[in-house]
């Protein structure tokens, strides 16, 4: 069964950027929620003790009754773990190592990369996240909808952004371009950089 984990820091440790009361809220209600529901689901079934980015690989195998509920709920309580390691105090700026120069070959310069990752969470119509991935063709950007992860598509996120009202409002309102360019101060690279090089 799936347990809330805890922040790597304090709920007002991000601030500026984002408010104590929208991580307290987005912690403890939304990520919790998620867990209650994927842990209901998956009660009693072959599933209940598999690790959940295993379930959300094999998203398709999932009994046609609860498949939308797990790909939601189990989505969300995968996305929402790596989404706090994602970020931390004291962060921001850019990479240093391989996924540096990567970034760079891959998209013309760490600038190019945010504006395009950028336009990926701003084009994502309601709720969603945008995503760097390592997928068949290296790195790639890409966005999902809802708590759809790219687990289940064979991605491998390493970078993500929750786009979900939730995740932002309180503070900015409507404002997400703004939420956006606040959240790069909070990108923890040394996770993002560990990540990648656990795969590489």
């Amino acid at each position: 069964m799936y347990e809330l984990p805890k922040l790597p820091y304090d709920y007002n440790a991000l601030e500026p950027f984002i408010d104590e009361t929208t991580m307290t809220i987005h912690h403890t209600k939304h990520h919790q929620a998620y867990i209650d529901n994927a842990n209901k689901a998956l009660m009693g079934t072959d599933f209940e003790n598999i690790d959940v980015e295993q379930v959300l690989r094999k998203i398709d195998i999932i009994p046609q009754e609860i498949r939308t509920v797990i790909r939601n709920n189990a989505g969300g309580h995968y996305n929402h773990s790596l989404f706090w390691k994602m970020m931390g105090v004291g962060k921001g700026g850019s990479p240093t190592s391989e996924l540096a120069y990567l970034i760079n070959k891959k998209f013309g310069s760490f600038d190019k990369f945010t504006e395009q990752f950028n336009a990926a969470a701003m084009s994502r119509f309601g709720s969603g996240w945008a995503w760097l991935v390592v997928d068949s063709n290296g790195l790639s950007i890409t966005s999902t909808a809802n708590q759809d992860s790219p687990i289940s598509d064979n991605q491998i996120p390493l970078l993500g952004v929750d786009v979900w009202e939730h995740a932002y409002y309180l503070k900015y309102q409507n404002k997400r371009a703004e939420y956006l360019k606040n959240w790069w101060n909070l990108v923890n690279w040394d996770f993002v950089e560990s990540r990648f090089s656990e795969i590489r």
